[in-house]
């Protein structure tokens, strides 16, 4: 599939268009046709992930698409393309080692880390979003109906950390976009339309089901179309030290999708977002990995401190104890190294 250079829409024109199911139309208009045609435009992204014009963008091919016909379409005339650009993005995941994680076969992301208990937030989520089971980790978009795009942010604060999280997708995948990534908190998390919402803009960075990654209102090819109507599991392993942003898909690493993000200085967090009604993602595991020495003796104590009252009875150096503490506190706290002036003083 060729794309060309495109900005997506951030029109504020509501619509009252339901996407209720498979069979809705992909532009978020109502038609009576089975059959969308779509233009997208992508950019050539430079190696830290920022847009670059490029004067192969002046050829442009529509993209048909509609329900499960359009995935049979677009495979056919893209599939080789594709194949090639997978290819060339798996190849550079080697550099972290992690494109071979396969189920049976090497280790998940961050399995050497330790387990990140962070959650969905009840404030900063659309008003088509409900929270359901274990510390609010289970999301249903539009549980009545659709006439919009709903997302919800995670309480993890990601910056100069590593974490993977992996979430299981219900079997109702289709629609304008289903969306999984990371923001900051200038991302929108609704809008009366049917739009790719993470990555609209310079504050968003998404891949959708439809096999695109998004970041400031552009597209580019990542990866194959998802299967409409299959239950799939998207993982995701953000390392603010190297500053990149991998996906996996049951349990495949696709490659690195995006850099440059340890320049970014405002919080960024998890995101999801759908346009399509009755669609369910759980949040099924959530690892951290150690950012010094200091975070993994912390890890340590705090599996036999598990409360502060017990941290207090310890009657440790107060800076030492509110370090300790961060990991007691609200999993939005986010994890940071010992101050390099502290260092010097307990360990010089």
């Amino acid at each position: 599939m060729t794309i060309q250079d495109s900005r997506s829409s951030t029109s504020s024109t509501h619509t009252t268009t339901q996407e209720s199911g498979p069979s809705s139309s992909l532009n978020g208009t109502s038609s009576g046709s089975s059959h969308a045609r779509v233009t997208v435009r992508a950019p050539v992204l430079s190696s830290n992930g920022s847009s670059s014009s490029s004067s192969s963008n002046n050829s442009s091919s529509t993209v048909e698409a509609a329900g499960s016909a359009a995935g049979t379409t677009s495979g056919r005339h893209h599939s080789a393309a594709m194949d090639n650009e997978v290819a060339v993005a798996v190849a550079a995941a080697g550099e972290d080692n992690n494109n071979h994680y396969r189920l049976g076969g090497g280790e998940r992301p961050l399995q050497n880390g330790c387990e990140d208990k962070w959650s969905w937030s009840k404030r900063d989520r659309s008003k088509e979003v409900w929270l359901s089971g274990a510390n609010n980790r289970t999301v249903h978009f539009h549980p009545n109906w659709s006439k919009g795009t709903a997302g919800i942010r995670g309480t993890r604060v990601l910056n100069n950390g590593r974490y993977y999280w992996e979430l299981s997708v219900s079997q109702r995948v289709f629609g304008t976009s289903m969306m999984f990534g990371i923001g900051t908190k200038k991302a929108r998390l609704h809008v009366n339309a049917f739009t790719n919402l993470l990555g609209e803009d310079k504050n968003g960075w998404g891949l959708s089901h439809k096999g695109l990654l998004w970041h400031d209102g552009m597209a580019r090819n990542y990866t194959k179309r998802f299967k409409e109507n299959q239950a799939t599991k998207i993982g995701i392993l953000f390392d603010g030290i190297a500053g990149t942003l991998t996906y996996y898909k049951d349990e495949v690493c696709l490659g690195i999708a995006f850099r440059g993000l340890n320049e970014i200085r405002e919080p960024l967090y998890p995101i999801v977002c759908s346009t399509a009604a009755k669609t369910e993602m759980v949040l099924t595991d959530s690892r951290r990995d150690f950012v010094n020495l200091q975070d993994r003796c912390r890890a340590i104590i705090i599996k036999h401190i598990k409360t502060r009252e017990k941290l207090d009875r310890l009657n440790l150096p107060h800076c030492i104890t509110n370090y300790l503490a961060d990991a007691l506190t609200d999993s939005s706290t986010p994890v940071t190294p010992l101050d390099q002036h502290l260092i010097d003083y307990y360990l010089f």
